[in-house]
């Protein structure tokens, strides 16, 4: 996942000119080997110190449990186990795994939460960058421990089970977990008694009311490009969730190509097609989070087609030979403000 949304003001007047009582509360740091955001409005600053610290803890408790990169995680303590009896989680893990592998199904494996071996083994995962591309013998290795139908959600008299079917499968659950991260920052916020607000983990951001002018929150698309601020689109997510995976920034140059971080399950290879940014506005920023992965893996016009079989509120960015072109599903037009031409 990439951080390929950009948190915009929301009003037309400058900022300059507004109030200090109407300035937002804004709270950053550091989670899941990304940055969080929360942007609040009506809130006093007096609460800024006590809501950065419940802010934090939180964070750093999502990250004990889904972090593929501490040992001690709640997933990895799943993974590095060779057990292939039903493994106690809680429910959060049981709630994001079976949206991911719903998606995953949806998607016809393009989104597959098992395919950490082949994240790691291109380098993307805990292991180190590869210093020559993989082997096909070692590619087809690490396929043989992928595969949603090795991974199964137990329901059973209140309690939640993992099960695999192979005792060496590695679950990654970094597709979906800023999305899991950013919708729980919400209900805090909901907690606190705050209902105005812009939370965002990485590129997943969740929104609801208005911000201190009284407009809508509005959140940018950006360009596929290495400036921070060029921006595609401008949207009001609308209480919803929204989130973009892309290619053009997590990757590295290895004999002489340029690799993806999103890898194909299919192929147990990074993409190569020419689909550069998949953008997903849902009811829940975990939803948004699932979707744009598999979206990315499908390429442009299986993506296209699914957007539009699942109605998705979908935002794509297609390389050309000469720049870029887009292509948004019908649900998704509901939400534009403007987009650049």
């Amino acid at each position: 996942m990439v951080a390929a949304v950009l948190l915009l003001s929301g009003c037309d007047n400058s900022q300059q000119s507004a109030k200090p009582a109407q300035r937002a509360v804004v709270l950053e740091g550091k989670t899941m080997g990304t940055f969080w955001r929360v942007s609040l409005a009506g809130v006093e600053p007096s609460r800024e110190a006590a809501l950065r610290e419940k802010i934090q803890a939180q964070l750093d408790g999502d990250d004990r449990l889904l972090s593929t990169w501490k040992n001690d995680s709640a997933l990895m303590q799943f993974n590095h186990s060779a057990s292939t009896d039903p493994w106690p989680v809680s429910e959060a893990m049981s709630d994001i795994v079976t949206l991911a592998l719903r998606i995953g199904h949806k998607t016809q494996g393009a989104m597959d939460i098992t395919v950490g071996p082949l994240v790691n083994l291109w380098g993307f995962g805990p292991d180190k960058q590869p210093v020559k591309t993989p082997s096909d013998a070692d590619i087809e290795q690490a396929k043989n421990r992928v595969g949603l139908e090795h991974l199964k959600v137990i329901q059973s008299a209140g309690a939640q089970y993992l099960q695999k079917e192979i005792p060496d499968l590695f679950v990654d659950l970094s597709t979906v977990g800023e999305g899991y991260a950013a919708d729980h920052l919400a209900r805090l916020m909901e907690q606190e008694g705050i209902s105005r607000y812009l939370v965002s983990v990485g590129g997943a951001l969740v929104s609801r009311g208005t911000n201190p002018e009284g407009r809508s929150w509005r959140v940018a698309i950006q360009q596929p490009t290495d400036r921070e601020n060029a921006v595609a689109a401008v949207v009001d997510i609308n209480g919803h969730g929204i989130s973009t995976a892309g290619s053009y920034r997590n990757y590295y140059e290895l004999d002489g190509k340029r690799l993806s971080h999103v890898i194909d399950p299919a192929t147990g290879h990074p993409i190569q097609h020419t689909l550069v940014s998949a953008t997903v506005i849902a009811p829940t920023a975990l939803e948004a989070d699932g979707w744009d992965t598999g979206l990315m893996v499908l390429g442009p016009e299986k993506a296209k087609a699914l957007a539009l079989e699942q109605k998705l509120a979908v935002y794509l960015i297609v390389k050309e030979p000469k720049g870029f072109s887009t292509w948004m599903s019908p649900q998704f037009e509901t939400f534009l403000l403007s987009q650049k031409n």
